[in-house]
């Protein structure tokens, strides 16, 4: 298993290893395919939930008055959507060395 950060080209990479049936082009565009997908449903305002993963959501911010750092000065900063990920419950607890951390008391 890979240790540390893992880009989009190592995940293809180690997926195509543990799928040696599986030509890397069709590795790649699968996963391309799925990335693709969950950011056009972000970008509709739509909810991706991947059962025992976790959900996909975005959340807006309200717009606000800004700092610049440099000189101080307020600036006016827009509002905008974020996208935000909340875990499942069995990603959680496989992170957490198999005991989900609301189970722990």
């Amino acid at each position: 298993m890979l240790e540390g950060t893992m880009t989009k080209s190592e995940l293809i990479a180690h997926l195509a290893m543990q799928h040696p049936h599986l030509r890397l082009p069709d590795v790649e565009a699968v996963v391309s395919t799925i990335f693709e997908e969950v950011s056009a449903a972000l970008a509709r305002g739509d909810r991706v939930e991947l059962r025992g993963f976790g959900a996909f959501t975005t959340r807006r911010r309200d717009p606000r008055q800004g700092r610049n750092p440099r000189t101080g000065e307020a600036v006016a900063v827009a509002g905008k959507g974020m996208p935000h990920f909340r875990p499942g419950k069995e990603l959680r607890a496989r992170v957490n060395g198999g005991q989900d951390p609301g189970e722990a008391g």
